[in-house]
């Protein structure tokens, strides 16, 4: 073990750290994910919820990516809020589908829980044919919603034809997020 002393430095501490911690260690993480092999499958409500995601993509300002994303979020009250990517000349300003109808719903309705999420895409340069799952910001924000609520989020999404998964939180999406307890 290394001495410490007023002369220590930064570096110091970092090799006192590393000297302190176990032997690497390898984890596994898995997620569970439900497959269904058609919008037809789905449960009733999952089903219309996907319906209205998909009527709200046709809304997408979508002029440079020409990729379409629509989102339809079931709240405890029995509201259902819509959002729809809208993009911008400058990137960054731009928004996804998933956060316009979060955020809305988080401004219009902030007691009501999120219960549901359907989140359906189309390209206008091809098919999209498979299961096309939320960005990196949008699962941080969808995990906000949930350890705020402290009850999962279903999430169900497809491409616009062909298979729907449907996790039951966003942590089967995001395992390892990152929310306010460590702030």
């Amino acid at each position: 073990m290394l001495p410490i002393n007023d002369t220590c430095n930064h570096s110091c501490f970092l090799i006192l750290f590393l000297h302190t911690i176990d032997p690497m260690k390898k984890i596994t993480i898995s997620s569970d994910l439900t497959i269904y092999d058609s919008i037809d499958e789905l449960p009733e409500v999952a089903r219309g919820l996907m319906q209205r995601s998909s009527e709200a993509r046709e809304n997408s300002y979508s002029p440079y990516s020409q990729f379409k994303v629509g989102a339809a979020l079931l709240l405890d009250n029995d509201q259902v809020v819509i959002g729809s990517n809208q993009e911008n000349a400058s990137y960054p300003a731009g928004l996804c589908a998933e956060r316009t109808a979060i955020f809305y719903a988080g401004a219009r309705y902030p007691e009501a829980k999120m219960l549901m999420l359907a989140i359906s895409v189309r390209s206008l340069k091809y098919t999209v044919d498979r299961p096309t799952a939320p960005c990196g910001s949008c699962r941080q924000a969808i995990a906000e919603y949930e350890v705020k609520q402290e009850e999962p989020i279903e999430i169900y999404f497809m491409g616009e034809t062909g298979k729907v998964m449907k996790a039951d939180s966003i942590s089967a999406l995001l395992p390892l997020i990152f929310d306010k307890s460590y702030l």
